[in-house]
């Protein structure tokens, strides 16, 4: 493996700036806070950093309203802090991502205020969306957060946003656009950011002249359209001077069109939702990986596992629902039965099985907590899914409650810490080696050692509630072997020679119960 292709096997952890770490006591968490926490990261034993955007925004949509790329938002420090982190990070062994969004900015942003001031017809306003007046919206999309993707400015003119209205579609067809990204990606490779990872990758370009959605199910208006493969392959050329990963977040359910971006001219890597929405099933997680797996192969690309991020329900939570262990927006509301105990042991399993599968690995902060989803309550809900449903979605600060790294608490905070959440505080389960955290160490540890072993080869097993693979390690390293029971009956263990980690305890007879993993050597 080259030195640049440390992305095909890496484990990424994910940073949600406000939440991680509060390093001044103002409640919102900062730079420095994770400055301070960057050797906690390392003994973690992940590989690189990805930082949700901490650039200047009025956070109308928790920092994807962008209002200037090149300064780091007041909340959270300086650009000269974010500078330092980098270099603190890079002499830690961790690479550092940011991230960038593309398909729209701020409503603060110049470039739209300009666009207001200049009115219709204006250069100014060639960069956006406008649309002239009328009574009804220009056409009949529907925004990504629900709703009409239109709102009127004080003249009557319509503009479009995918988003929240205070996030305004860029135009892409313009140079103007083009160029400045390009150029905002210079800006952060030049300050040692070892890649980016693209908001929304698949929603850039539009439709000439922004038709209505098809009737006949033909091309859609603005997901995935085939102007983009050209945006990315000029990204690509780009990152390559610097030897920097492009990192695409894509939400399509057809696996050949995924797979596109992944070409060896366009996209390094891009997330694979499909593995996250699976409900707790052996058959299910099985055709996931296996679907992964044979897409990306044709294009070369390393496949991406992820349990969860800043937009989903926590895992634990997710995997203690009986109606549905799977994602789904409509199932995160309030007050659904939850078996946080139950939910806890398959997060525990999943880690193992995650961890295990050829690719790179994604972990959102506090998944090594064994952090539940928080209910909270209403009026100090920030989200705007929550606002723009009605009520109906709780949104998704649920994952966004502040790390808990003290037991007795980390002072104020802009979203309240539950009750009862001492018992996950980063400092208890440092020192307890049955904790999340522990088992999370221990297993990133260990994967160092298999993590660029060949592609999976599943075992047989009699059991149908059973997933077992086994990965050999070049250079005559030995093969190691993932066995994760979905039960109820426990089922023996494969002839090993060493149990290596389990994410639960055996039975009796030493063997494995249901909703457990281990990994062993063959």
């Amino acid at each position: 493996m080259s030195r640049t292709e440390w992305w095909r096997s890496a484990a990424i952890y994910q940073v949600y700036v406000r939440s991680f770490a509060d390093g001044n006591g103002d409640g919102t968490g900062d730079l420095a806070g994770v400055r301070a926490r960057l050797p906690y990261l390392a003994e973690l034993g992940v590989d690189a950093l990805w930082f949700t955007p901490w650039y200047l925004s009025p956070l109308a949509d928790g920092g994807y309203d962008v209002a200037d790329y090149r300064t780091i938002d007041p909340a959270f420090g300086t650009l000269a802090e974010a500078e330092a982190l980098l270099a603190e990070a890079r002499a830690l062994g961790l690479r550092t991502i940011v991230d960038i969004v593309p398909n729209h900015v701020s409503d603060q942003h110049p470039w739209f205020k300009a666009a207001l001031a200049a009115g219709p017809g204006s250069p100014e306003q060639e960069l956006f969306h406008f649309r002239p007046p009328s009574a009804e919206p220009p056409n009949d999309w529907v925004s990504e957060f629900g709703g009409v993707p239109w709102s009127r400015t004080e003249s009557g003119q319509w503009y479009l946003h995918l988003f929240t209205p205070e996030q305004p579609d860029l135009n892409w067809n313009h140079p103007k656009v083009r160029q400045e990204h390009e150029e905002v990606l210079r800006f952060w490779f030049e300050r040692g950011a070892a890649g980016v990872r693209i908001d929304s990758a698949a929603l850039l370009a539009k439709a000439d002249g922004l038709p209505d959605m098809p009737a006949d199910g033909g091309p859609h208006p603005f997901h995935d359209r085939p102007e983009l493969h050209g945006i990315y392959r000029t990204w690509r050329r780009l990152a390559e001077e610097y030897d920097a990963v492009l990192i695409g977040e894509i939400w399509l359910p057809d696996p050949e069109r995924f797979a596109r971006y992944l070409r060896p001219d366009e996209l390094h890597t891009a997330f694979n939702f499909d593995f996250l929405a699976r409900p707790w099933d052996a058959a299910e997680l099985r055709e996931s990986i296996d679907m992964t797996l044979a897409a990306h192969a044709p294009v070369g690309a390393p496949a991406t596992w992820v349990l969860a991020n800043h937009d989903v329900t926590r895992t634990v939570t997710r995997y203690g629902r009986a109606e549905d262990t799977g994602f789904a927006f409509e199932r995160k509301r309030s007050g659904v039965p939850t078996d946080l105990d139950l939910g806890t042991r398959r997060a525990r399993a999943a880690a193992l099985l995650s961890l295990a599968l050829p690719g790179s690995v994604y972990l959102y902060q506090g998944e090594e907590l064994g952090l539940p989803e928080a209910e909270i309550p209403p009026e100090r809900v920030q989200d705007p899914m929550h606002a723009r449903s009605g009520g109906v979605d709780p949104g998704r600060d649920g994952c966004r409650v502040p790390l808990p790294w003290r037991a007795d608490g980390d002072g104020p905070s802009w979203l309240p810490r539950p009750a009862g959440w001492e018992r996950y505080a980063a400092e208890r389960q440092s020192g307890d080696a049955d904790s999340m955290l522990s088992l999370y160490r221990t297993a990133l540890r260990l994967r160092r050692a298999f993590r660029d072993a060949g592609g999976l080869r599943w075992l047989p097993m009699e059991a149908p509630h059973v997933l077992s693979f086994a990965r050999t390690v070049p250079d005559g390293g030995g093969t190691v072997l993932c066995v994760v029971n979905f039960g109820p009956p426990e089922v023996a263990l494969p002839a090993h020679r060493e149990l290596l980690l389990a994410s639960g305890p055996l039975t009796p007879s030493g063997g494995l119960p249901q909703d457990t993993a281990v990994w062993l050597r063959a």
